[in-house]
């Protein structure tokens, strides 16, 4: 049977996150596997890079699902992007090697977080940027961040208190830039746990406002309690930018 990689673009603001839920059908895989059922007339299941919270965006999440047909990916991709919501977007559909899974195969990802640093209303961005008015120290939380990167246990920077698998991923990068009013965060790592990225937002935010020494990165690692960590930043500000394979 046919192995397939699509990858989506998604405004997450009206969705219960990724996932499936049963009490819900408001998801995008909900969305997506009904829309590619009708299309292809049978019951499809799909496997993300990650699953995103509700009320996070997609630049370009990665699916994997099979499908027995015989019609070419780019007649696929036509009828889908017809068929989907406006706030999901189908970007690309190609056929791909038998064993290709797109959250096994992912070797790593960027999140970029979105942060309007100005009292001025930000009106037409609001539901995909963060909202700071308050002057924020940006050296601070460069160092801040590059004491977060490397292979650490991110006990601390994870909201599942019963997680089963290992807490420790590595984090290649995080990027803090002014781009006029916006500060831009940006997280490069091989993987990230529950609300992970949002903590560490969080948790940087605070550097900046100087609520938090950039200095005790290591001590909230090594804590290894959630408590000890920043709050969680707001959904809307988030955005999967890029897979990597």
């Amino acid at each position: 049977m046919p192995n397939y990689k699509l990858t989506l673009c998604y405004d997450g603001s009206r969705y219960r996150g990724w996932q499936r839920q049963g009490n819900t059908p408001n998801t995008i895989q909900e969305k997506v596997e009904a829309a590619l059922s009708r299309i292809l007339s049978q019951p499809i299941k799909t496997a993300a890079s990650g699953r995103t919270d509700a009320g996070v965006h997609a630049r370009a999440q990665v699916v994997s699902f099979r499908a027995k047909t015989e019609r070419m990916p780019e007649a696929i991709l036509r009828e889908l992007r017809a068929a989907l919501p406006a706030d999901i977007g189908a970007i690309s559909l190609e056929e791909a090697a038998p064993r290709f899974h797109a959250r096994l195969n992912a070797k790593g990802k960027t999140y970029v977080y979105r942060i309007w640093n100005s009292d001025a209303p930000d009106v037409f961005e609001r539901k995909y940027r963060v909202s700071e008015p308050r002057a924020l120290d940006l050296d601070a939380m460069r160092a801040a961040a590059a004491m977060l990167c490397g292979e650490h246990d991110f006990t601390s920077f994870c909201s599942d208190k019963r997680m089963k698998k290992s807490p420790v991923r590595r984090v290649d990068l995080i990027d803090v830039e002014r781009l006029g009013d916006e500060v831009r965060l940006s997280f490069t790592g091989n993987g990230f746990l529950w609300n992970m990225v949002r903590i560490l937002t969080g948790t940087l935010i605070e550097v900046g406002l100087r609520e938090r020494d950039a200095d005790s990165m290591q001590d909230i690692l090594d804590a290894r309690d959630r408590a000890a960590a920043g709050k969680t930043a707001p959904a809307q500000g988030l955005i999967l930018w890029e897979v990597f394979y």
